[in-house]
């Protein structure tokens, strides 16, 4: 099985406001980068798609280190919130709907189409590919930001 790890992160402009996210994988030493934005989300939502996203650019099951900043994302999955949020039907500990609740399902099914685990990454911390994430993902709230500005310039 090949070894893959994947860095990640979201930013977002507002909360909610404009969003960004991005990956970037490594197999054997070579770089793969992904990113994109959504005109209107929350920061956590743009954390989740991030590792959605990342995911999804695997074409075979593989061994996957998951390397996030997120504290939500890697205490879901290495503390067993997201099973007992799907025992008790999608709610918290304090008997609340879950938030996020489409993504994390997308999540869980690209995770169970591999060996993943989540390691929890310190941000802004000059961890370079984690670094790298924060880049592009900022860089794709402030393209948007860009295509909002030419739009409204031509109209």
């Amino acid at each position: 099985m090949k070894k893959v790890t994947i860095y990640t992160d979201g930013a977002c402009s507002g909360n909610p406001g404009i969003g960004g996210w991005a990956a970037v994988l490594i197999y054997n030493g070579i770089k793969k980068e992904t990113a994109g934005y959504d005109k209107s989300t929350t920061n956590n939502r743009m954390e989740l798609f991030a590792v959605i996203q990342g995911l999804r650019c695997l074409n075979q099951r593989c061994d996957v280190d998951i390397c996030t900043d997120s504290q939500y994302i890697a205490d879901a999955f290495n503390k067993g919130w997201v099973d007992a949020w799907q025992k008790s039907g999608w709610k918290t500990a304090g008997k609340s709907e879950v938030k996020n609740q489409d993504l994390w399902k997308a999540l869980l099914y690209e995770v169970n189409k591999h060996k993943v685990q989540f390691v929890k990454v310190k941000g802004h911390a000059d961890v370079e590919l984690n670094e790298r994430c924060d880049e592009l993902a900022r860089g794709e709230v402030d393209r948007y930001k860009k295509i909002i500005e030419s739009s409204n310039l031509s109209n």
